[in-house]
């Protein structure tokens, strides 16, 4: 005859945070063994590869972890890889180096307007004599 088994807690349903397997226990009988759940792993907000350096933990196990242990020492630790950190990085120098590159054309060209300016009215103004 099979022993009969019994949840051990509250919860009477069999849902996804009560799930069991029976074990035997060293006084020979069984008992069901209430299983965590599956946990995953922190991911990148931007690419979404997991995040290497940070234990894969339940929600509330972060809780109990220290700060160090929850960060990378970096930009964005934590929170995004080192490539996307780095590809942000080198998008807003280069953003800054266009900006710089449009000042210094458009300084340039009204340079050169000022000077074809400077060149065209005396040019009028000899022509102007001739007649």
């Amino acid at each position: 005859m099979v022993q009969r088994v019994t949840y051990r807690r509250r919860l009477s349903y069999n849902t996804k945070s009560n799930k069991t397997r029976i074990i035997k226990t060293p006084g020979g009988q069984l008992r069901y063994l209430h299983i965590k759940k599956n946990t995953a792993a922190v991911k990148c907000g931007d690419c979404g590869t997991a995040l290497p350096g940070i234990p894969t933990l339940r929600p509330v196990d972060y809780a109990r972890i220290s700060k160090p242990q929850k960060t990378v020492s970096r930009a964005y630790g934590g929170s995004r890889c080192a490539t996307c950190v780095r590809g942000r990085i080198l998008r807003a120098f280069l953003i800054e180096e266009q900006k710089i590159v449009k000042k210094v054309l458009k300084q340039q060209q009204e340079e050169q307007a000022k000077a074809a300016k400077k060149e065209a009215k005396p040019a009028k103004k000899s022509n102007k004599s001739k007649k």
